[in-house]
């Protein structure tokens, strides 16, 4: 039987895009440990300073999170004074999710750490767009 050989890990577009994620997040990093926010909450705070007071089931398809993984977290930033939860007073079944003072005031260091970023990846505002709008597409055929 002929040993079929498997294209080599730096020909794999899955390992580009692994190293790449981590990379860009590991950047991240410093400036928001040294805010004291993880990645992940950095996230749930880009969605609410776009909109405030959204549904738990909102933030989650915004971030592409499943509820399993976003409550624990937004119970984190509750008890640190980022987010407040209250049941809707239409639904109770529904949670929303608004910022608190705290979160409120991170607001302040976000337009810093993107220009930061994006100076970090030293691309020019049309090479940026075209990898945003590359990625995009990549998820949208891989997520149907």
């Amino acid at each position: 039987m002929a040993v079929v050989k498997a294209p080599p890990l730096l020909d794999q577009l899955c390992f580009d895009l692994y190293a790449a994620s981590r990379a860009v997040t590991a950047a991240y990093r410093p400036v928001l440990s040294a805010l004291g926010l993880t990645y992940p909450q950095y996230l749930v705070l880009i969605v609410l300073w776009e909109r405030d007071d959204q549904s738990v089931s909102d933030i989650a398809r915004e971030l592409q999170l499943d509820h399993g993984t976003l409550t624990p977290l937004l119970k984190r930033m509750e008890a640190r004074g980022l987010v407040e939860r209250r049941r809707d007073r239409v639904d109770e079944r529904l949670v929303r999710v608004r910022l608190a003072a705290e979160g409120e005031e991170l607001r302040r260091h976000a337009d810093r750490i993107h220009c930061d970023m994006k100076s970090l990846l030293g691309l020019d505002e049309t090479a940026f767009a075209e990898l945003q709008e590359t990625l995009r597409a990549v998820t949208a055929r891989t997520s149907a």
